[in-house]
C-alpha cells in the first residue's frame, strides 16, 4: 500500500505540488513554545517526502520548470510591491552591503580553512559553500568552475556538498531570524502612526500654510480649514493665510503633526471632521486602470473636484496623499471634498472591488519574460567561463523597477498590492514545494557516501558565521530594527522559506519584504561569484 501510494505520487507531480502545500501548511500552522514555521514547512514536507521515496527505491520529485514559475512569480511580485520604497531604502544601504559583502567573505574563507583541513576536494567546497548559503545558481557557478579546472566530477561533488549543507542552510538562518524577531518590539524604525488634528492658531502673524508645510517637513497635508467658531469649513491651499483663532485640520505622521501644533498653537477640542454639511470624506478605491502609476499630482483633483487626497491606504498602510506618491490600482484613497461632488469623483476613481485583484497580466507577462532573459543572459567571466544571475534575481530587479515607475506612457507596470500579495505566497508555496522534493533526493543520496559528516562540520561553520554575523553587525553597529533585519537576513541567504518564516511572524509586515528585497540581488551576484571562485582552485 505504501509503495503504490508513493508511485501515485511519483507519477503525478501536480499531485504531489498540492499535497505538500496542503499538508505542509496545516504543520506550519502549528505553534510549539509560540513559534510555528509557517510556509517554511512544505519545504520540510518535501524533504521529508522525497527521502522517503528514496528509501523505497521512488523517486519522487517536482519538475524544476515548476519550481522556477514558482520562484520568478514569487520574486516579480515582491519586486513590484517593494519597488516604490526600495529605492529610496536602496540610498542609505551602502554600510549593510559593505558589512554583507564582507561577512559572506569571511564565512567563505572560513569554509575554506575548514574543508582543506578535512581533506575535502576544492568542487566539494564550492558546492558546501553554495548549500551553506542556500543558492542554487552559486552551485551551478561552482560546479561549472571546477569542470572548467579539469575536474570532470565537478559538478557531481559539488551537488553532494550543496545537497547536504543545505538543510542546516535554512535552519540556521531560520534560527538567526528567530533571534532578530526576539527584540522587534524595541524597532526604532517603525514607521510613525498616520494622525489627525484640528488645531486652533494662536499665531498672530498670518503664516502661509505652505510656509508652514516647507518649514515642518516629513509627511504632512492640510485638509480643512475654518476661519473662527462658525465660518464654513473650506479645503486649504499652500497659499492661504491663516490668523488668530482661525482651525485648520493636519494629517500626517504623528511627529509632524506635533511639529505643527507647536507651529501654530494648540490642539482644539473641536473636530472639523466630524461636521460634513459643507466637506465630506471618504475612501474611495482605485480601480480605473487609467490611473494607476499616476503620482497624486497629476490626478489634479483639487482643480478638477475641488478635492483633496489627504491619506492612501496600500494593503494595511497608511501613507499621506503627498503629490509625488505614486498610486496603485487597488489603492483605496481618503478624499475630502465638497459634499454635493462624492458620488463624481467616486465615478472618477472606478471605486470598484475588480481594483484590488486584477493581477496586471500584460506587465505580468512582459515584465517576468524580461526578467527571465536578463537572469539567463550568459555573463563572461576572466578564463572563458560565464555565469548568470538567475531568473529569481531578473525578475525580482524588473519587479523593482514596474514597481517604481508604475507606468509608461499607456503602459501601467505596477500592481494592486493584493494581487501582489496573493502572487507572491502562490509563487513561494510552489517553489518551496519543489525545492524540498529535490532537496530530499539528493540528501538521501548524498548521506550514502563517506564525507557526509564533512560537509555538514563545513557548512555548519560557513552558515553559522554568515548568519551570525550579520545579525551582530546589524543589531549592534548599524542598529537595525529588528523586523527589518528579519527580511534582511531571508535575503542575504537568498531564501524565500526565512522571508516567509519572518512574514508569518510579522503579520506581513512591509518593513521584512524591504529588508529582503534591499539585499538580495546584490547577495545573488557576490554568492556566484565567491562559489565560482572555490569551485576554481
Amino acid at each position: 500500500m505504501v509503495t503504490g501510494l508513493l508511485n501515485a505520487l511519483a507519477d503525478n507531480p501536480v499531485l504531489t505540488l498540492f499535497l505538500l502545500v496542503g499538508i505542509g501548511m496545516l504543520v506550519g500552522r502549528i505553534k510549539a513554545g509560540g513559534v510555528s514555521l509557517g510556509a517554511a514547512a512544505v519545504l520540510f514536507a518535501g524533504i521529508i517526502l522525497a527521502a522517503w521515496g528514496i528509501a523505497e527505491g521512488i523517486v519522487i520529485e517536482i519538475p524544476p520548470q515548476l519550481g522556477t514559475l514558482g520562484l520568478t512569480l514569487f520574486t516579480f511580485a515582491i519586486g513590484v510591491q517593494s519597488g516604490p520604497n526600495f529605492f529610496h531604502v536602496l540610498r542609505t544601504a551602502a554600510g549593510p552591503l559593505a558589512i554583507m559583502l564582507a561577512v559572506l567573505v569571511v564565512g567563505a574563507g572560513a569554509g575554506l580553512g575548514v574543508g582543506r583541513a578535512l581533506g575535502m576536494d576544492p568542487a566539494m567546497i564550492a558546492g558546501t559553500f553554495a548549500g551553506a548559503v542556500t543558492n542554487t545558481p552559486a552551485l551551478a557557478a561552482a560546479g561549472n568552475a571546477a569542470a572548467v579546472a579539469g575536474n570532470p566530477d565537478g559538478v557531481a561533488i559539488a551537488t553532494v556538498g550543496y545537497a547536504v549543507a543545505y538543510l542546516y542552510g535554512v535552519i540556521g538562518m531560520l534560527f538567526f531570524c528567530l533571534l532578530a524577531l526576539r527584540y522587534r518590539r524595541s524597532d526604532k524604525d517603525a514607521p510613525s502612526p498616520l494622525i489627525n488634528r484640528t488645531v486652533r492658531v494662536e499665531r498672530e502673524d498670518a503664516p502661509e500654510l505652505g510656509d508652514i508645510a516647507e518649514r515642518v517637513g516629513g509627511e504632512m497635508k492640510f485638509s480643512r480649514l475654518r476661519r473662527g467658531e462658525t465660518g464654513p469649513i473650506t479645503r486649504p491651499s499652500r497659499t492661504d493665510k491663516i490668523y488668530k483663532d482661525d482651525l485648520v485640520t493636519v494629517v500626517g505622521t504623528q511627529d509632524a503633526v506635533n511639529q505643527v501644533i507647536h507651529e501654530l498653537g494648540h490642539s482644539s477640542s473641536h473636530s472639523l471632521i466630524e461636521d460634513r454639511k459643507f466637506l465630506d470624506f471618504r475612501r474611495i478605491t482605485v480601480s480605473d486602470p487609467k490611473l494607476a502609476g499616476r503620482t497624486v499630482a497629476e490626478l489634479d483633483v483639487d482643480s478638477k473636484f475641488g478635492a483633496t487626497i489627504s491619506r492612501v491606504r496600500r494593503g494595511d498602510v497608511d501613507m499621506v496623499g503627498t503629490p509625488d506618491l505614486v498610486l496603485q490600482q487597488g489603492d483605496r484613497v481618503r478624499v475630502v471634498a465638497p459634499t454635493g461632488r462624492m458620488a463624481e469623483i467616486s465615478k472618477f476613481f472606478g471605486d470598484s472591488a475588480h481594483g484590488l485583484s486584477s493581477i496586471n497580466p500584460v506587465a505580468m507577462g512582459l515584465g517576468m519574460a524580461v526578467g527571465i532573459i536578463i537572469g539567463e543572459w550568459a555573463i563572461p567571466l576572466p578564463g572563458g567561463s560565464t555565469f548568470s544571475i538567475g531568473a529569481a534575481a531578473g525578475t525580482l530587479i524588473v519587479g523593482l523597477i514596474f514597481g517604481r515607475i508604475g507606468r509608461i506612457k499607456g503602459f501601467v507596470t505596477a500592481m494592486p498590492f493584493t494581487a501582489t500579495a496573493v502572487l507572491s505566497e502562490l509563487g513561494l508555496l510552489v517553489f518551496l514545494a519543489q525545492a524540498g522534493t529535490r532537496a530530499g533526493g539528493q540528501i538521501a543520496n548524498a548521506f550514502s557516501g563517506g564525507d557526509w559528516w564533512k560537509i555538514l562540520v563545513t557548512g555548519f561553520v560557513i552558515t553559522t558565521i554568515v548568519g551570525f554575523g550579520m545579525y551582530a553587525s546589524m543589531r549592534w553597529i548599524v542598529k537595525m530594527g529588528g523586523t527589518r533585519l528579519s527580511g534582511l537576513l531571508g535575503g542575504l541567504q537568498t531564501q524565500p522559506a526565512v522571508l516567509a518564516f519572518a512574514n508569518e511572524r510579522t503579520g506581513a509586515d512591509p518593513r521584512v519584504t524591504l529588508g529582503y528585497a534591499m539585499v538580495y540581488p546584490v547577495a545573488m551576484i557576490v554568492k556566484i561569484f565567491i562559489a565560482q571562485f572555490l569551485g576554481g582552485l
